[in-house]
């Protein structure tokens, strides 16, 4: 029989306990990015058109 581990979700075989872990640093990552709006098109074009605009301000 397989040496169980016994992680957050319960007893698992190691295999599985890395599977989650993965998973559990994507979502991280994906609700973290989701956060700092990296998802949101609107957001994103206001960020372009402002530095946009400063560039041409900008003497050089």
């Amino acid at each position: 029989m397989a040496v169980m581990i016994h992680s957050k979700y319960g007893y698992e075989p190691p295999e599985w306990v890395q599977a989650d872990a993965r998973l559990d640093r994507w979502y991280k990552d994906k609700r973290r990015a989701k956060q700092h709006g990296a998802f949101s098109l609107d957001k994103n074009k206001e960020v372009q058109h402002e530095t946009t605009s400063v560039c041409k301000n900008q003497w050089y």
